[in-house]
């Protein structure tokens, strides 16, 4: 609840005052962009990205607007003055500038936002939205440092994910290279102008390397896991699912467990650090490492032990089984309708390009970790910012905390 001092008042109230106005956008179709195709964005229904939905040579506005997705859930965006115009299944909204911030406004309207939730039956008309949000009655100095202060976040949030979506391509890059080419002996990844390359099965690869199948580098059978694992059990063995490899990693707090007396009749799929676990369904071909914290853990049916030999470096084989020479394999032999899988002994014979030499294994999936590692900083870093976002909101947007007492104490932690 807002502090005594910030009376909450409808937006309905402050429309009717004239302060706040709200309207839609007009019906501009695929065929009007074609027909005048320009450089003026228009913004629609959809709640991702910026919502833009194509280009127009006509522009409706040129002004600071905050427009929303009617048909989209109610989403709210900030647009700053720039030439754009807003299609019929879009909001727009302007404010008397002498009494409201119009990128507070935004903020508070999307802190609201997140606890509303929209359908297609019921939309979010201006008639309906007008009796479902509230404005707080502060003064525009403090509404305006309170919109500092969250754009500024918004800014770091905004450049962490510019630096993961760049981190991301250097990893596509890299892994194309080291896992087709490799790494000479002077450290340099190979071309095919200055070193020997040969055909083989699943494309060009070094004549230092070979091509082999999964089943002749592994020291135990290529195995699923228990049939039927039963409900969660209190102090149990933990299994895996393919639901659980959805994510970069295995989630340890999220995991089910069955009896012991169940997981020792499948100790054929007992798992341990550095093991890899493959999924034969669902997300079928996604490969996860298995982490110290889960030795002894299991696996379902749909899932998959793969135990690389000590002859061979298990993170080399965990990111070789990544690249687009075996995603293609797999879609050569998957099955099914409803949902895809792959069977044991498809995924047994599959073809993996491998260096002959295990140090140059060894170089090449440290460089692919080091990247990666890199990605799941920022990625952590990104969380991080984003919860304070979030607690910043609940306390400057209800009054809990004043921006002006935040900003006497110290000036706020934000990149």
């Amino acid at each position: 609840m807002a502090t005594q001092s910030w009376k909450q008042i409808s937006l309905d109230e402050v429309t009717r005052k004239g302060d706040i106005q709200l309207g839609r956008g007009n019906i501009i179709s695929s065929i009007d962009i074609a027909c005048y195709p320009g450089q003026y964005p228009i913004y629609s229904s959809s709640a991702k990205g910026n919502g833009e939905f194509g280009r127009y040579s006509y522009f409706m506005f040129d002004e600071e607007l905050i427009t929303w997705s009617i048909d989209g859930g109610g989403r709210f965006f900030y647009r700053p003055k720039h030439k754009f115009s807003v299609t019929n299944v879009s909001g727009y909204m302007r404010a008397e500038s002498s009494k409201w911030n119009l990128l507070f406004v935004y903020y508070l309207l999307d802190f609201q936002h997140k606890k509303i939730a929209f359908d297609y039956q019921t939309k979010a008309h201006p008639s309906v939205i007008k009796n479902l949000y509230y404005l707080l009655e502060i003064s525009t100095q403090e509404q305006k440092q309170i919109a500092e202060i969250f754009s500024t976040i918004d800014r770091a949030i905004a450049q962490t994910e510019a630096i993961i979506a760049k981190q991301q391509r250097i990893k596509t890059g890299l892994m194309q290279d080291l896992l087709t080419k490799g790494i000479d002996e002077n450290g340099n990844i190979r071309s095919e102008a200055t070193h020997q390359f040969k055909d083989s099965a699943i494309g060009c690869i070094p004549v230092e390397w070979d091509v082999l199948n999964l089943e002749s580098i592994v020291d135990e059978p290529i195995t699923y896991g228990i049939v039927q694992a039963g409900l969660y059990i209190e102090g149990g063995i933990p299994y895996i699912r393919t639901g659980d490899m959805s994510g970069d990693s295995i989630p340890l707090d999220r995991l089910l467990r069955t009896s012991k007396r169940i997981a020792d009749a499948y100790k054929r799929s007992t798992v341990y650090q550095m093991d890899i676990v493959f999924a034969l369904r669902a997300t079928v071909g996604k490969v996860l490492p298995i982490p110290q914290e889960l030795n002894g853990a299991n696996l379902t049916q749909g899932t998959a032990k793969i135990s690389p030999s000590s002859n061979f470096d298990e993170n080399f084989i965990l990111w070789a089984l990544r690249t687009s020479m075996v995603s293609q394999q797999i879609l050569a032999v998957q099955k099914g309708t409803t949902f895809f899988e792959i069977t044991l002994s498809d995924l047994r014979q599959l073809l993996l390009a491998v260096p002959k030499t295990k140090a140059e294994q060894t170089y090449i999936s440290h460089c692919l970790i080091t990247c990666e590692q890199k990605i799941q900083d920022e990625k952590r870093w990104l969380l991080k910012q984003k919860n304070t976002k979030t607690g910043l909101m609940q306390d400057l947007l209800t009054g809990k905390v004043r921006v002006t007492n935040l900003l006497k104490e110290k000036e706020p932690t934000i990149p």
